[in-house]
């Protein structure tokens, strides 16, 4: 499995000026980073509400490489907009899957059935074009250039280790520097958007 924190650090050197919603990577990637004006930390919208928000995104900004980092648990709870995602073939879209088979956020419980569900061949049965899967950061290195060289949509699974958080929400170390409304509003400035 691979560990979250270097997977990151090993896309941050390939990011390029691409939009990064970071989801359940979040609190590695506020220390990581290195471009946090082209981050938006959206935070746990419903479950399964980032890959909607990604494609949103990208549809507006098709000028703008978009970068997700999603979980098995929010596939699981949205998975028609994996279809929606294929449909649309935003070429501007890579939505990568963190899957640590288990719901971390919420205290370890074990997703269903998952040491069998294959998230790239569901997204290439969705009609992604292009998916990749990954359990191992070296092999992960040196794909992820190329990978994010091809136009989307792209989907990257990646088994990483699980780290489970078990404290009450409130005791948590917070991780979000910025509101998402204020993330917002410095993406407009930067790409000189109207509010």
């Amino acid at each position: 499995m691979i560990d979250t924190a270097e997977m990151l650090k090993v896309f941050n050197r390939h990011r390029g000026d691409a939009v990064v919603i970071p989801g359940r990577g979040g609190r590695h990637w506020v220390g990581i980073s290195t471009q946090p004006n082209r981050d938006l930390p959206v935070g746990d919208p419903a479950m399964g509400g980032h890959s909607s928000f990604a494609l949103g995104l990208a549809l507006a900004r098709p000028d703008q490489k978009v970068v997700l980092f999603d979980s098995e648990g929010d596939v699981l709870m949205g998975m028609g907009a994996l279809a929606t995602i294929a449909e649309q073939q935003p070429k501007n879209l890579y939505h990568f899957l963190l899957d640590n088979e288990c719901y971390a956020t919420t205290g370890g419980q074990p997703v269903p059935n998952a040491k069998n569900v294959s998230y790239d061949g569901l997204a290439r049965a969705c009609g992604y074009a292009r998916t990749h899967a990954f359990d191992n950061l070296e092999r992960f290195s040196i794909e992820v250039e190329r990978i994010l060289a091809a136009p989307g949509p792209v989907f990257v699974w990646l088994k990483v280790a699980p780290e489970v958080e078990n404290l009450p929400i409130k005791e948590r170390r917070q991780w979000r520097k910025r509101i998402a409304a204020q993330a917002l509003l410095d993406l407009r400035k930067e790409l000189r958007v109207d509010p």
